[in-house]
Parts: structure tokens; sequence; C-alpha cells
């Protein structure tokens, strides 16, 4: 079977860290059989190349230094932040349709569109360049449908062209369903496994630390702080402002730390509500990190947080990967109420969840997590067993290969 993904961006190189649970989805399609590559823009000039193995066609949309419409962050953030940038988008299209038009003479059995919202027209474009013979499906992550019913409602009518005209949909998690269904779609949940596991697989290692419930959580000495991590994209959304707030109020009881794993437009915020919490010596900024490095701070930690909201644009968490990466590891886990999340963390049975953006809540669940490391370990060991269970890659490529047949089928009918 012949899949052609297309997304926004994907990663430049080896060392580039965006979008790593397509990568290894991809990945691991083409172990798999499937002849899977991936249709997206070019970054300042970069063409077509080979990334984890995976052949990945790129369009030119811009001259060299104006292709900067994706990558560095989510085009909807770059464009409130420079409104010029708008200007690239209809340029984007048009390259990308044409792109898609081109690879779709190859007559691919699949053309899956991530972000369907606006690149189901690549798709349609792709299926055109076969003669209508490749089927489309499209999956959803929430973002595009919560942007355009908050801030675009006069683009609706076109989300829902977007469902209509696919052969098969798939929602990343039981809320972002629900918004694919109001659009008139009947979405597969299909979500994705965590992209970084405890044993690194490239090295060949049987071994998986994390896997037995001893190690959850590290048992700290008198005084000793407890640990807590958070890994994602410094933007709005993931709300680590409160996070830096909450690890206050609870240092007034007992040690902790706080440890924020990653880069975005949102850190000057964090870093204000750190200087307002005189949290200097208490929180540690590391930016992006190698695999090895991450795999040593998800063991090293207590706990994990995601303490999500819901952003200006009414954008919030689709699903929270990274909480698949944190219960791997076998960490406690402490999240928000809110977006696809709760089809993860199961409050007090695989974790700990909180009304989005309350502080006090927040830190009252550290509170418990610290004080009772017996329930912190036997919840961890539960959401470990329940990733293990619904989120394991091999589940996700059974439900997704099942899924592109049931479209080429749809396609063939229809043809």
């Amino acid at each position: 079977m012949k899949v052609i993904h297309i997304a926004t961006a994907f990663p430049r190189s080896e060392q580039d860290v965006i979008t790593p649970w397509l990568v290894e989805l991809i990945r691991r399609q083409r172990e798999a059989g499937l002849d899977a590559s991936v249709l997206t823009s070019a970054y300042r000039g970069l063409g077509d190349q080979t990334v984890s193995g995976i052949p990945v066609h790129r369009f030119r949309y811009a001259p060299k230094p104006a292709e900067t419409l994706t990558h560095d962050e989510t085009v909807p953030d770059l464009i409130e932040r420079h409104p010029t940038r708008l200007a690239l988008v209809p340029p984007y299209l048009i390259a990308g349709m044409r792109a898609a038009r081109n690879l779709g003479k190859g007559r691919p059995d699949v053309a899956h569109v991530h972000w369907p919202m606006p690149h189901a027209l690549l798709g349609a474009s792709m299926r055109s360049g076969s003669g209508g013979r490749t089927a489309l499906v499209s999956s959803f992550y929430a973002a595009e449908l919560n942007w355009t019913r908050r801030r675009l409602p006069w683009l609706k009518g076109f989300l829902s062209w977007c469902v209509r005209t696919s052969d098969a949909t798939t929602a990343i998690s039981g809320p972002t369903a629900e918004l694919v269904r109001s659009r008139g779609g009947d979405p597969v949940v299909i979500p994705f496994g965590a992209a970084l596991d405890p044993a690194d697989e490239t090295q060949g290692s049987a071994a998986e630390p994390g896997a037995t419930d001893e190690r959850v959580p590290l048992s700290r000495g008198p005084g000793e702080p407890l640990e807590i991590l958070f890994v994602g994209r410094l933007v709005e959304r993931k709300g680590v402002e409160y996070l830096v707030r909450a690890v206050a109020e609870l240092r007034r009881t007992r040690p902790a730390h706080l440890t924020v794993v990653g880069e975005g437009q949102w850190e000057p915020r964090i870093r204000e509500a750190v200087r307002e919490c005189e949290g200097e010596e208490w929180v540690s900024f590391t930016g992006r990190v190698p695999a090895a490095d991450l795999r040593a701070l998800y063991a090293g930690a207590d706990v994990f947080v995601l303490p999500a909201v819901v952003d200006r644009k009414g954008d919030t968490e689709g699903l929270g990967v990274v909480l698949l990466e944190a219960l791997r590891f076998g960490r406690p886990v402490v999240a928000s109420a809110v977006g696809g999340i709760p089809d993860i963390v199961e409050d007090g049975r695989t974790g700990w969840l909180v009304p989005p953006g309350d502080v006090k809540a927040l830190a009252g669940a550290l509170e418990r997590v610290a004080a009772d490391p017996e329930a912190a370990r036997k919840t961890a060991a539960r959401g470990r067993a329940v990733t293990l269970e619904r989120f394991s890659w091999d589940i996700i490529l059974t439900g997704l290969t099942a899924c592109y047949r049931n479209a080429i089928d749809v396609r063939r009918r229809a043809g």
C-alpha cells in the first residue's frame, strides 16, 4: 500500500524535534511494509530529502528567505504575531496543491491529510491527479476545529467540505470526534502513541527502565525537593505559568523543583511568572534537549504535569502525547481536565485531573503525589498499563491500516 502523508511541517533533520509522533508513526508504517512518504512545505529553500529513513517531498512557495510560514511555530500563532505573514497563505496553498497533484500522478493508494483545515485542498488535488483513484483520509487534531469554531466561524462551510470530501476521517480523541461529527463526519478515534520510550530501540536495548512499579515515584530523602517535570512547546495553551505559581504554592509546605523542557513564544510570559514568584532558584529551563537527555529527565522526575488551558484562539490539548511518554516511564501524572486529556488520564485511577488554570487545585494535586508515594506508585502503574493497552503503536497501526482499507473501498465504489 502506497501512502503519502500531507502535513504542514516535518523535521528538517534527524535532530529536529517537531512532530516526533508523526515521524514515529511513519517510521513504523514503513517497517510494517507500507510505502509511506511525506508531502510538506519547504523551509528557507529546503528541498526534497530523507529524514529518519522517510522520503520527504517539499514544495517551494516563496523566495528562500520568506519561506518561514511553517516549522518554527504553528501557523495561527505566527500570523497572530505577524499579520503580514497571512500573505504567504495563498501561494502556500497554490504551490501545495500543484505538488500534490503531481504526486497524485503516481497513483498512491491513500493521501493521509493531517490538519485538513486547509490541507484537504491538497488531498483533493492529489486525488484529482490520480484520476480519482487515491483515497483521502483526513485526521483532525482539535486545533483547527476549535480555531474555526471560535475565531473563524465564516469558514465553517469550508470545514464541512473538508469532512465531506474525505473518504474516511479520524480524530485524535473523543472530544475531537464530537467536533467532527458536528460538521457531518463519522470519524474513527485513532490517537497517537508515545514518540519516546524508556528503551532506546535504535540501540537495540531490550531493557525498559521504569517498567517495574518499584521506580514509581523516586524516593526522596528528608529535605530533598520533589522533582516536577513539564515537556512541551512553550505556548499559551500549555498553561505553564499556572504550574509555576502552583509550585510556588506547594513550596510553602515542602521543597520542590520544576524543570521546564521546550521552547516557544510564550517563554517570556513564563519567565515573568517565575520572577513574580521569586522562583529563579527552583525553576530550570532546558530548552529543547536530545532524546537521551529527555529520557533521563523523565526517569528522574517524581511527577509529570501538563497544566493545559484553553487559549485565546479557543485551542487546547487535542490529546496530550507527552502524558503517554511520562506514563510509559512510570511517572505519576497531573493534568488539566480539558480537551482530549481525559482520554488518557482518569482522575484518581491513572493520574490526577484538575480544572484548567486553577493554581490551588494544581498545587493540591502535587501535594497528594508528594504526601502519599505509595498511592502515586499504584496510580502510575495503572496509568502505564492503560497506555500499553490502549495507546500501543501496534493497536494504532492496526486501526489506521483498517481505516485506509475502508477508505480505499469507499473510493473504488465512488469511482
